[in-house]
């Protein structure tokens, strides 16, 4: 699968400094998978009140 994007980068013209940004930003943000267990609860029931008491 490498092989196959290294050729594909060949072909398109993807420079080496393209390739070093990317892998950069793939450090980056990629690094912690997005837990979405969490997004099952509904977003209203997530959110803590915000008023402890009846207001008047």
């Amino acid at each position: 699968m490498n092989r196959l994007q290294k050729w594909f980068e060949h072909i398109a013209g993807v420079t080496q400094e393209e390739r070093e940004r990317r892998a950069f930003a793939q450090a980056l943000f990629g690094s912690k998978p997005v837990d979405t267990l969490a997004l099952q609860t509904p977003a209203c029931w997530r959110r803590k009140a915000r008023h402890s008491g009846i207001r008047r």
